[in-house]
């Protein structure tokens, strides 16, 4: 990394430390079957409150967003600036079905937006946009920003998808397929498991990403982050080695190294992620076993109406 992107990290790096980068999650009002759903909505929370960054969020104190809010309150709570730690963007038809509760009682900055374009243009402001588990609501809201982002009505921003318990996998697939057919631009979502791979990840975008109004330099900061991520999950393998550490040591071996070292860690990033990778194939597998089974069982059941269906 020369010094011109240093000092543009840097920059960065001090903008943050004055206001506070902003984060868009989407998600679910509904909670989900299995509570590990609301268990990891609360810690997405938190890790945002650790960065001191800000939510933005369509306001809701139920289900994975209920619980993402309450994480970042619970976060600020030691924080004077506890106020501005949430913006709830929302629509006046909305609003009025809300009641004030423990959670829709701390967020102060609240925008009504007179439709729900402009409710998801405002969203879209944030510097970083998070995916949660959650129903149509999110999966439009996911639809919605891949095209305006694709058609250059957004300017090209990291998008993380929250994979909890596999929940993206179909979707992910679907997309990848879609682009691979020719139907839309491939989007370098950002894909983390829990939310240790996610504070790798915020810790790595404040460290390093570049505001910029280039489609093409977004995406390969994006994908760089990918490829380079399994890495910086290998190497943390506890609470005592930090992330600024791998990065700074990463960095000086890729400007400052000889050729041996570079080739070695080159070598060790290129494991990381292909180990990432059939990890998350074997993943796929399983569960395409598991969505074979239900679609066997479906099946069978299927013929056991039409026969009985033939004998009345």
């Amino acid at each position: 990394m020369d010094a011109k992107i240093d000092a543009m990290v840097g920059n960065f790096a001090e903008e943050n430390a004055k206001k506070g980068l902003r984060v868009f999650v989407a998600g679910g009002s509904r909670s989900g079957n299995d509570k590990l759903y609301v268990e990891e909505a609360y810690n997405l929370g938190r890790q945002i409150a650790r960065m001191e960054f800000k939510l933005d969020f369509g306001l809701s104190s139920s289900g994975i967003m209920g619980a993402v809010a309450k994480g970042v309150l619970d976060g600020w709570k030691h924080n004077q600036d506890k106020a501005s730690a949430i913006q709830g963007i929302t629509t006046k038809e909305y609003y009025s079905l809300y009641q004030s509760d423990e959670i829709i009682s701390q967020i102060e900055d609240v925008i009504v937006a007179q439709t729900l374009e402009e409710r998801k243009q405002k969203l879209l402001n944030a510097d970083f946009v998070v995916f949660a588990p959650g129903g149509v609501g999110t999966l439009d809201e996911l639809a919605y920003d891949c095209v305006a982002m694709q058609d250059g009505l957004l300017p090209v921003k990291p998008f993380i998808l929250y994979n909890v318990n596999g929940f993206f996998h179909h979707i992910v697939e679907y997309l990848k397929f879609i682009a691979a057919e020719g139907f839309a631009d491939p989007i370098p979502f950002i894909v983390v498991d829990n939310s240790d791979e996610l504070s790798i990840v915020f810790r790595l975008l404040k460290l390093r990403y570049i505001k910029t109004d280039s489609t093409k330099e977004a995406y390969g900061q994006a994908r760089q982050l990918i490829y380079e991520l399994p890495y910086f999950v290998k190497k943390k393998t506890d609470s005592s080695v930090h992330v600024e550490d791998i990065y700074e040591y990463m960095k000086n071996v890729q400007t400052q190294g000889d050729a041996e070292t570079q080739s070695e860690l080159a070598n060790e990033i290129e494991q990381a992620y292909l180990e990432k990778e059939i990890e998350r194939m074997y993943d796929r597998l399983a569960k395409t076993g598991r969505d074979t089974s239900i679609v066997s069982d479906k099946l069978t059941n299927l013929k056991k109406r039409k026969k009985a269906s033939n004998h009345r």
